[in-house]
């Protein structure tokens, strides 16, 4: 991912998203592409046309914070657009955007802390998973396991789970996500928002590359350049044993791990959401005992094999 085309992709997307009657400026006809000229953008943001001209070819770098927040402004770019523009802008002038070391190779995730894995199994009322910068799914408590059976399965296949391949690559995911076209764009809107912060990321790459040729609608999102966020909000899931739950999250930034959010799903109190919810629980502690009950079965015939 280069710096230089992503600031170009974006500010571009952002000018055509914008449209005169928005910007308060006369139509005036003949606009051979939707959105505002450069001039325009020029005029609105106090440069002169030649250097917003040079910007938006991606000579971001050495511009300084007004003309960054006079350029958000007249591209009427919301607060999570506007630091993604700021984020392009360091990561032109070679100024680090977190604490988090490079990523050069595509190595397994770090584990999480014990003390973070006691902190989730301790939420027992909800759900609570710790989800990186590539969308990988590293940690859940009980519930959270159960949850996310859809992705996780079984835990046996050796690769760690990530949501952005489940979202695109797994049909499952179409069930799981009855609002499927919502969680897209805001999976591929994170992605892009780590993606400015370091655009040398190469495990970020690699994923992208994976996801853009094997699905045309990640292509298609991706090349929107539309940013996201996520903070708090409702989302609503179809589970294949509780069915349709509605559910409110909260997305907390781990400041001790760079990169990495806790976030926790609940459901209203009282609500049908909560009972499944329970029920959900239920049917994951039985499973949880099943499964000891199997691997006792097996302990005890390995040993009488072994007698």
């Amino acid at each position: 991912m280069d710096n230089r085309a992503e600031v170009r992709q974006f500010l571009m997307s952002r000018r055509a998203k914008v449209t005169p009657l928005d910007a308060g400026l006369p139509d005036g006809g003949g606009r051979r592409v939707p959105g505002l000229r450069r001039g325009e953008v020029a005029m609105l943001a106090g440069v002169s046309v030649e250097y917003y001209a040079k910007l938006e070819r991606g000579a971001i770098a050495g511009a300084s914070a007004s003309v960054l927040d006079a350029l958000a402004a007249a591209l009427q770019l919301d607060e999570t657009e506007r630091i993604h523009l700021l984020d392009l802008a360091r990561a032109a002038d070679g100024i680090p955007t977190s604490g988090r070391p490079r990523r050069r190779s595509a190595a397994a995730p770090a584990p999480v802390r014990p003390a973070l894995q006691w902190t989730l199994d301790s939420l027992t009322d909800g759900v609570a998973f710790v989800r990186d910068q590539y969308q990988n799914l590293l940690a859940t408590n009980e519930l959270g396991r159960a949850f996310y059976s859809p992705l996780i399965g079984d835990g046996t296949g050796g690769r760690t789970p990530n949501l952005a391949r489940f979202q695109f690559l797994d049909p499952a995911s179409t069930d799981f996500y009855p609002d499927w076209e919502r969680f897209a764009q805001m999976c591929v809107g994170s992605m892009r928002v780590e993606a400015g912060k370091d655009p040398h990321d190469a495990t970020l790459q690699d994923l992208v590359g994976e996801l853009s040729t094997c699905s045309d609608t990640f292509r298609r999102l991706w090349g929107a350049h539309d940013v996201h966020t996520h903070g708090s909000g409702t989302k609503r899931f179809r589970h294949p044993v509780v069915g349709e739950l509605d559910v409110a999250y909260e997305e907390l930034a781990l400041t001790a791990e760079p990169g990495r959010a806790l976030i926790v799903y609940t459901a209203e109190p009282g609500s049908q959401s909560q009972q499944r919810m329970r029920l959900l629980a239920s049917w994951a502690a039985t499973r949880r005992a099943e499964l000891v009950e199997q691997d006792q079965d097996a302990a005890a015939e390995r040993e009488a094999e072994r007698s």
